[in-house]
């Protein structure tokens, strides 16, 4: 879906670069060997997870099932929610359009997929599995959840971040 086209390129269209509060999702999708799945943005250049912002009438589940497939390729399954994202700090944005954003991302994990990851729409410019002790330069945010499933991992506590 071109980004016009969406819920929020629509509100943009009403209300220019105001900030937006804004839900969505992304998910930790985790190889066998513990590698994890990033994609690098084509808007900051940084590396980041798959995810994505709510359409109309979309559950956070929907979101990020749909949000991996346009972005990856991949097809994901069994996910779970392990945390979630609020702290305007971290998930407050100012893109380079002069888009102003504060997220609310329920973020999940899985180990379950099919498919080979890929580049399949302009949002990224790579995509590519890391170990979680080698990671690119990435996003706060995203580093941050990863940061966060890493302790759940250990804790099964829900992550507040």
């Amino acid at each position: 879906m071109a980004f016009a086209d969406s819920y929020l390129g629509q509100l943009r269209a009403l209300i220019g670069n105001r900030l937006v509060l804004m839900p969505g999702a992304r998910i930790v999708i985790e190889h066998a060997d513990g590698r994890i799945l990033l994609q690098k943005r084509t808007d900051f250049g940084l590396w980041g997870l798959p995810g994505g912002n709510a359409e109309e009438g979309e559950g956070l589940e929907a979101v990020v099932i749909r949000e991996v497939v346009e972005e990856t390729g991949l097809i994901v399954s069994d996910i779970e929610p392990f945390g979630f994202g609020c702290d305007p700090q971290y998930e407050t944005f100012q893109f380079p359009n002069g888009d102003r954003t504060q997220f609310f991302a329920l973020v999940f994990y899985t180990r379950s997929f099919e498919g080979e990851p890929a580049v399949t729409d302009d949002e990224s410019t790579a995509v590519g599995w890391f170990a979680p002790d080698r990671l690119p330069e990435m996003l706060p945010n995203m580093a941050r959840s990863i940061e966060a499933y890493l302790r759940f991992k250990v804790s099964g506590k829900f992550q507040m971040i």
